[in-house]
């Protein structure tokens, strides 16, 4: 996951399906937060209607997701309804925020700069 954030991709879309307020209070570099419980139908979406719903535009069914979410119960949720709903590319980060954490990842939050690079890392 480290190598994604380090390195983005426009064919690689990462994302926090936590809800709001725990995104709010730091996700992964380059994450899109897209909450699973609150918003179960969000990848089911017409486009335009996603894009009102989240404020960006929905992400396109050919590019890789990955999705991570706190321990790793939502996001396989996610990766399956995705996966179900015609994207090929399914990824998910098992050990989703608390391993992120654990291993010195790099926390960001709303109005944050994401164009730091961290130093640390493992």
């Amino acid at each position: 996951m480290k190598q994604y954030t380090e390195s983005p991709s426009q064919d690689r879309i990462i994302i926090d399906v936590r809800e709001p307020a725990e995104y709010e209070e730091g996700y992964i570099p380059t994450a899109i937060n897209i909450p699973i419980k609150s918003q179960p139908d969000a990848m089911l979406l017409p486009e335009d209607e996603f894009e009102d719903r989240f404020g960006f535009a929905k992400p396109d069914t050919d590019k890789e997701v990955v999705f991570y979410c706190k321990a790793g119960v939502r996001s396989s949720a996610a990766a399956q309804l995705a996966a179900q709903h015609g994207y090929k590319n399914v990824a998910e980060y098992r050990g989703s925020w608390m391993d992120w954490t654990r291993q010195g990842g790099k926390e960001v939050r709303p109005g944050m700069s994401t164009d730091t690079t961290s130093g640390s890392g493992s």
